[in-house]
């Protein structure tokens, strides 16, 4: 580990050493903690590594630069081809995720049948509609939606077919969309990978398929996502804006994405 002396007053007075770590030890520290930890944020980091909050953002600004991260409001997550599988999602932003499922419940309470997508932000939907409410139909391709549904025996779940995609748990493929259009829901939930002014986009191109179909399919269209989904792109950006009908988030999007929602008319919830 590399080090550098600084020194400090002891009680008597008299100098007494410390340590303190040098950037680049603080950098590896950083890039270590993404490997274990998918998302980041800037306080925590602080006063993990006992530096100020603008020493840690100074050291992301650099490592984005070097193409080692990608910064978000208030933090940083893994680069853009590294998206974190959906057991490593589910323990990240719990609570912001929390407020955004109980959020989007008043949007869809009239709907009586439902598509919901995979993903973290999406179960968190589902595990809301498995209490609050009642006799409706949910159409999904997540394992994991379907598992917090069974809870309520009211809840009529229908699985698309398809090919299974371990680390999204969920069915994906051209048997999973062609299913799709036999049915016609309510409401379509569905989350991102990223959110930018051309619209929400997915890291995995077999789920983007899946939600394009649901948004083809759904007289209204939900997307749920936190704020580290602001501005970042992936490959597969399955909808426009104007096919979306509202955004439920934690927190205000940029300038330019607002513009975005805006200008397509999508109502913008903030959990």
């Amino acid at each position: 580990m590399i080090q550098e002396m600084a020194e400090t007053l002891d009680d008597s007075g008299s100098a007494a050493p410390r340590l303190k770590q040098t950037k680049q030890n603080r950098q590896s520290q950083i890039l270590a903690e993404l490997n274990r930890s998918p998302s980041l944020r800037i306080a925590d980091l602080a006063a993990r590594l006992d530096v100020s909050t603008e020493t840690i953002r100074r050291d992301l600004d650099e490592l984005t630069e070097q193409g080692l991260l990608n910064r978000t409001y208030g933090g940083a997550v893994r680069p853009l081809s590294t998206e974190p599988s959906i057991s490593e999602r589910h323990h990240l932003l719990v609570a912001e995720r929390e407020r955004i499922g109980r959020a989007a419940l008043p949007i869809i309470k009239g709907g009586r049948i439902i598509m919901i997508g995979s993903g973290s932000t999406t179960t968190h939907v589902a595990r809301r509609i498995a209490v609050e409410l009642r006799d409706i139909t949910v159409i999904t391709h997540s394992f994991g939606v379907a598992t917090v549904l069974a809870m309520n025996p009211t809840i009529k779940v229908l699985m698309l077919p398809g090919e299974y995609h371990a680390t999204e748990g969920a069915n994906v493929g051209v048997h999973a969309v062609s299913f799709l259009a036999g049915f016609h829901a309510d409401f379509a939930i569905l989350g991102a990978s990223g959110l930018t002014v051309d619209g929400p986009n997915e890291a995995l191109i077999e789920c983007g398929a899946v939600y394009s179909a649901m948004t083809m399919r759904a007289a209204e269209t939900v997307i749920v996502a936190d704020h580290s989904k602001f501005d970042r792109t992936f490959p597969s950006r399955y909808a426009g804006w104007q096919q979306v009908h509202h955004l439920v988030t934690d927190k205000a999007p940029s300038d330019a994405l607002r513009a975005g929602l805006d200008a397509n008319g999508v109502g913008l919830h903030l959990a």
